[in-house]
């Protein structure tokens, strides 16, 4: 079997279970407004498309959406997270291994994601996953973000690799775009941060666990 050479990983959702922190950064902003905090399984299903829509919703979860609340809360929102951005958040089963199996066959790992870059710098360097991706592209990297094809492209290109030899692993209908705007094929984990059930996302593989990841890279396409 064989691999592509390259490989991009969505974050959020995809490599990390980070919705412990953002559910504590989003209810440290509802608390501070005087509404009610939301329980952490509940932000799954609100988690996903950028923190601003992440305090709309929670507001919206809560009582008044009040829009004026939203940009007012993003500096309290994001200081919050970031000094607490790895106290939760955790990788999903079997990540690391899968990780280390890629890069022992010579495959180049980078991430492209929509979190600010800075941040997704910053939650890896917590997971003490510096040295495991050749780069690290997020929202604040590119003229647009994902599912713009070309945030896609900037972390391949940022990564060393070709589109042409890539692939990529994600979780939502914004990753499953992403990839399909920019000619990748994709791989969906079906555990992530979704309101549409995962295989109705459109992906070429669903997989359930990061045991599946390498086979699944692997019957892509004749790489």
């Amino acid at each position: 079997m064989t691999l592509p050479r390259s490989i991009l990983f969505d974050l959020d959702g995809t490599l990390v279970d980070t919705a412990p922190d953002l559910a504590a950064a989003m209810n440290h902003v509802l608390t501070s407004v005087g509404r009610p905090p939301v329980p952490v399984d509940h932000v799954r299903g609100l988690v996903g498309h950028g923190a601003r829509a992440l305090i709309a919703r929670g507001l919206a979860t809560t009582g008044d959406p009040r829009p004026d609340l939203i940009e007012a809360s993003m500096p309290v929102f994001l200081q919050h997270y970031a000094a607490n951005i790895a106290a939760g958040s955790r990788p999903f089963a079997g990540v690391e291994a899968a990780l280390d199996a890629l890069a022992d066959a010579g495959c180049r790992l980078a991430i492209c994601t929509n979190k600010p870059t800075h941040l997704a710098r910053l939650l890896v360097e917590a997971l003490g996953w510096s040295g495991r991706f050749h780069a690290v592209i997020g929202a604040t990297s590119v003229p647009a973000a994902k599912p713009d094809a070309g945030h896609v492209l900037a972390a391949l290109a940022a990564a060393g690799g070709e589109a042409g030899h890539a692939a990529f692993v994600g979780d939502s209908a914004t990753d499953v775009g992403a990839a399909r705007n920019a000619g990748l094929p994709v791989v969906v984990v079906s555990f992530g941060y979704t309101d549409i059930p995962p295989h109705q996302l459109g992906a070429d593989v669903v997989i359930d666990h990061y045991d599946a990841l390498v086979p699944a890279l692997c019957g892509l396409r004749a790489w």
